[in-house]
């Protein structure tokens, strides 16, 4: 199965290489003739420098792998990387002058590109659903948490149907046969650690595919250290903390990324706060109390979305789905992220960064910290406009599963991690599901 992945992998690779050739040809031959050499010529000689381009933000948007992906989500992927490609082929083209290239036919083989990518994609994607094999899974696990982890598998594209069999525990004398019937082992977070182990060892010697639910204790095992007392290997658990050189590195692209934000969308910015004063009384921006790094409080700026008075009768609440307190015009900025612009404004200052934890207002995180005293580590970095947790999941996944993408996130920050997360946040930017409200209470 592995040699079949890498070989439909590289097959991938090609005709998306060959695609943007034939992009650039037609844009070409549209745009500048056939009398035109010289300049063909130059515009051949640029395509490697798109390929690179195409390699590195098709890894970010992952469209390297079509396996269990829905052709929306291929398609939204695809329209932002060569959205991200072409963007950047002309700020190369504006700096560096020496490159002659022209505007239009970037333009056309954007738009080339996006087509007969869009169909190359599809046709890879149709023969692999056609041919990859439909695997069975069993669950280990028990009560609410089995019910969850059904109900979040049946809305899985590719894992709809995947889910054989449950078990509550190694008590059962027939967990190693459900194992053994099955490919896919799916381990709950509530499973006691004897059981997991059983399961995993079992599972391995098997060579079963194993995917279990995070929680603190197989974070803390992520990215440890290594130390020999006498003959007794031990490893180091990460303190979730920040070297000086990670802070450095990471205040140093907050005030480069958030100096130039703020000077590109400050018309944006204005004409949004013209609109929220004609569209609902009270002032454009609003500030609010948020606990930040290492649980200092201050006060984060928004454009106000919501009535003024939103809060004078049932005080601090989340907000809902189809929540009546926001206006016509906040729906719009909650929906393109608009009302998040004031922040960049709290990273300039240094009491955000761009990617972080989102901070939460004292309230909550009482409540949060009261339920899951894990929820504590978030405060070890600064909060962020953007997160893990803002790109891999929605408004509404629940405070617990956010918070260990957040966890995640801090075990692997880095200024890569940043990068990544900022060129993912443009999907997220329109995706209808990641701005839903909380459902119910």
């Amino acid at each position: 199965m592995g040699y079949n992945s890498l070989f439909r992998k590289i097959i991938l690779i090609f005709g998306d290489v060959i695609c943007l050739y034939l992009a650039t040809s037609m844009a070409m031959a549209l745009e500048l003739g056939k009398n035109q050499t010289d300049k063909i010529i130059f515009h051949l000689e640029f395509l490697p420098i798109l390929v690179i381009m195409m390699f590195f933000m098709f890894n970010v948007y992952g469209l390297f792998s079509l396996i269990r992906k829905k052709l929306v989500d291929i398609f939204l992927n695809l329209l932002v990387a060569v959205t991200n490609i072409y963007i950047m082929a002309m700020a190369m083209t504006f700096f560096f002058r020496q490159f002659d290239y022209s505007r239009i036919v970037l333009i056309y083989s954007a738009i080339f590109s996006f087509i007969l990518l869009a169909v190359w994609q599809y046709i890879c994607h149709q023969w692999e659903w056609k041919h990859f094999p439909q695997q069975t899974g069993v669950l280990f696990a028990d009560g609410e948490e089995a019910a969850r982890i059904k109900y979040k598998l049946a809305k899985t594209y590719g894992l709809e149907k995947t889910l054989q069999a449950t078990c509550p525990g190694c008590s059962n004398n027939n967990w190693q046969q459900l194992i053994d019937a099955n490919y896919y082992v799916f381990i709950g977070a509530e499973l006691p650690i004897a059981d997991k182990e059983k399961v995993l060892r079992y599972a391995r010697s098997t060579k079963k595919q194993i995917f279990f639910v995070l929680t603190l204790y197989e974070l803390a095992c992520k990215n440890t250290g290594f130390l020999l007392v006498d003959d007794i290997p031990m490893q180091r658990v990460s303190r979730m903390l920040l070297t000086a050189e990670q802070r450095a590195l990471k205040r140093s692209l907050d005030v480069m990324v958030s100096g130039v934000a703020i000077i590109l969308l400050a018309p944006i910015m204005l004409l949004t706060a013209v609109f929220i004063k004609l569209d609902s009384k009270g002032p454009a921006i609003y500030s609010q109390e948020r606990v930040g790094l290492y649980g200092k409080k201050f006060y984060v700026h928004k454009f106000r979305s919501m009535r003024q008075d939103a809060e004078a009768k049932c005080g601090p609440v989340l907000a809902a789905e189809g929540d009546a307190r926001i206006t016509k015009f906040g729906r719009f900025m909650r929906a393109t992220r608009l009302d998040e612009l004031p922040q960049l404004f709290n990273v300039l200052k240094g009491e955000m960064s761009i990617v972080g934890p989102r901070p939460e207002r004292p309230f909550f995180v009482e409540q949060f910290i009261a339920q899951k005293p894990e929820y504590a580590y978030r405060h070890n970095v600064k909060p962020g406009i953007t997160g893990l947790a803002q790109i891999a999941g929605k408004y509404n996944t629940s405070a617990y599963d956010k918070l260990i993408y957040d966890l995640l996130y801090i075990q692997d920050i880095s200024v890569k991690t940043d990068l990544m997360i900022m060129l993912q946040t443009f999907k997220v930017l329109i995706t209808k599901s990641s701005t839903e409200g909380v459902r119910g209470k």
